[in-house]
């Protein structure tokens, strides 16, 4: 088949609310890069627990290389579970890595595992919906779990000499949790199908299942 044809068809296959998606998880993969290059910047001891020596090689491995979520430090472990892994004082590894690639593959899987759809794919609102609540638990735990010394397993917001919040990580994971929230209700919208609410604390929270 001419190239010209099969880009035509791919063209075809694809609904408004797919390049909808498309947009969104993009935007979605955008903001997991800033923000585990701004953690590795705040972080540097992270890189010395493994073979890669700049953030921008773990980017290329989490995002831009194929692969199954299967990475072998984690031992078996996916996405929530890795999560964990990164507030856990059994865990040696590289945190910002784990905490990364448990946010994202956690958020792709609400995807059904896709990067790009087309006319016959469907995505559950519940699912973008629980994940947007697990990004927020994630990210309280980052700002408030601390190992056995009483230190936070990895550093984010901080205090500036004059006493100033830095609060450049809040506001990127307030945009991602944003992102998750706004494809959950276009979708479900477009479903007409109710999503239901889920209100907890975040010192007790659980994760959702996706």
């Amino acid at each position: 088949m001419p190239v010209e044809n099969i880009i035509s068809v791919t063209g075809i296959a694809k609904t408004e609310i797919d390049n909808v998606l498309d947009f969104h998880i993009r935007e979605t993969q955008r903001l997991l890069k800033k923000l585990m290059l701004k953690l590795y910047k705040r972080n540097p001891r992270e890189l010395k627990k493994n073979d890669l020596e700049f953030p921008q090689e773990h980017i290329v491995r989490l995002f831009e290389l194929e692969h199954t979520w299967d990475f072998p430090e984690f031992k078996g472990n996916y996405d929530i579970n890795i999560i964990n892994l990164t507030f856990s004082d059994s865990y040696k590894g590289d945190r910002v890595f784990s905490f990364i690639a448990g946010l994202t593959s956690m958020i792709m899987k609400s995807y059904n595992y896709q990067s790009e759809f087309y006319i016959f794919d469907s995505v559950d609102p519940q699912k973008l919906y629980n994940a947007a609540r697990n990004i927020e638990i994630a990210v309280w735990k980052l700002g408030h779990n601390v190992d056995l010394s009483g230190e936070l397993f990895l550093y984010s917001n901080s205090l500036s000499a004059g006493g100033v919040t830095n609060l450049s990580y809040e506001r990127l994971c307030g945009k991602l949790i944003a992102t998750q929230d706004n494809i959950a209700k276009i979708i479900a919208n477009k479903k007409n199908q109710k999503i239901t609410s889920v209100m907890q604390s975040m010192a007790s929270a659980i994760f959702l299942p996706i």
